[in-house]
């Protein structure tokens, strides 16, 4: 693959882009649908997968999680999209568990948890952070949204 110097110097300076964006059509877009594919995180189930735990969209599998063995932080590519795995799962996980929670588009895209309180968690950032650095845990995010 070819270097483009200005580009490389723009992602030097900005990093790597953090998270996903889902673009919808309109109001009557079809949420149960979005649930679904945001609940897909194929990576994560995977790499979870190879460590002998299989996620079952339990609160319980939140804390399984939080005790892997971080490999993952030794492949930098696979790093990000792991993490935005990790917090699609959190989501899907917070929306079919705590009642009132729902999947919300900002206008940028970004998929969050809006709970019945109207607070918003930006799950996808909660999950980059948890791949990169261990914290916060899954399971902390968790306690804190079934409180409200």
């Amino acid at each position: 693959m070819k270097s483009i110097p200005f580009l490389d110097n723009w992602l030097k300076h900005r990093g790597t882009a953090r998270g996903a964006a889902v673009f919808a059509s309109g109001a009557d877009s079809d949420l149960e649908g979005l649930a679904e594919l945001l609940a897909e995180c194929e990576l994560l189930r995977v790499r979870a997968g190879d460590a002998g735990l299989e996620l079952d969209d339990s609160p319980a599998s939140l804390e399984a999680l939080d005790q892997l063995t971080p490999l993952w932080r030794d492949d930098p590519e696979e790093l990000p999209w792991l993490g935005n795995d990790a917090g699609l799962y959190l989501g899907s996980v917070i929306v079919r568990t705590v009642p009132g929670a729902a999947w919300h588009l900002w206008p940028n895209g970004q998929p969050v948890v809006r709970l019945a309180s109207g607070r918003e968690i930006n799950v996808v950032e909660a999950g980059l952070d948890w791949a990169v650095g261990g914290a916060p845990e899954l399971s902390q995010v968790y306690a804190e949204a079934a409180e409200f």
